[in-house]
């Protein structure tokens, strides 16, 4: 069962959907630039993919960690 006012949820939820909009971001950016694309494409995927790692290691473990650069900003509240 779910609770929608779980604070921990929404916590985890925002961090989640900040990841989601930072590899948005990066994909359209790689796909408009020709050949620095390539590079942004390859070095942002494996800084989402860090992320999201270190976002699931904090939930499971039960931390409320923001992710680094791009988890100060609350969409979610």
């Amino acid at each position: 069962m779910t609770n929608p006012e779980s604070r921990f949820g929404k916590f985890h939820a925002n961090q989640s959907l900040l990841l989601l909009i930072t590899w948005l971001v990066i994909v359209v950016a790689s796909s408009i630039l020709p050949v620095v694309g390539i590079v942004l494409a390859t070095l942002g995927f494996i800084f989402v993919l860090l992320l999201f790692v270190m976002g699931i290691m904090n939930a499971v473990n039960g931390k409320a960690e923001r992710l680094p650069l791009i988890g100060g900003y609350d969409i979610i509240k």
